[in-house]
């Protein structure tokens, strides 16, 4: 499968211009596992970005994906904001 660099720099300029956002996150874990939840982009990185979950109102917990879980659909965003898709 070939990744165009283009689209990566795409979805990172996207998820940059959204750190802060609330977002809506689905992940597929593979063998029928998903994981569903709500967070805050926190930072992006030449490789990953990372997004806060808060996991009990005291706790939370820091998920780190790559661009190219984006582009390939195994990790789904929505910005809460404005529904917005990444």
């Amino acid at each position: 499968m070939v990744i165009n660099i283009d689209a990566l720099d795409k979805v990172r300029e996207t998820l940059e211009s959204n750190i802060g956002e609330r977002v809506k996150l689905k992940a597929n874990r593979g063998r029928r596992r998903t994981y569903i939840d709500e967070g805050v982009i926190n930072d992006i990185y030449p490789s990953v970005f990372t997004v806060l979950v808060d996991i009990d109102g005291q706790n939370t917990r820091t998920l780190c994906y790559t661009y190219s879980d984006v582009l390939t659909s195994t990790v789904e965003l929505v910005v809460c904001k404005n529904n917005q898709r990444i």
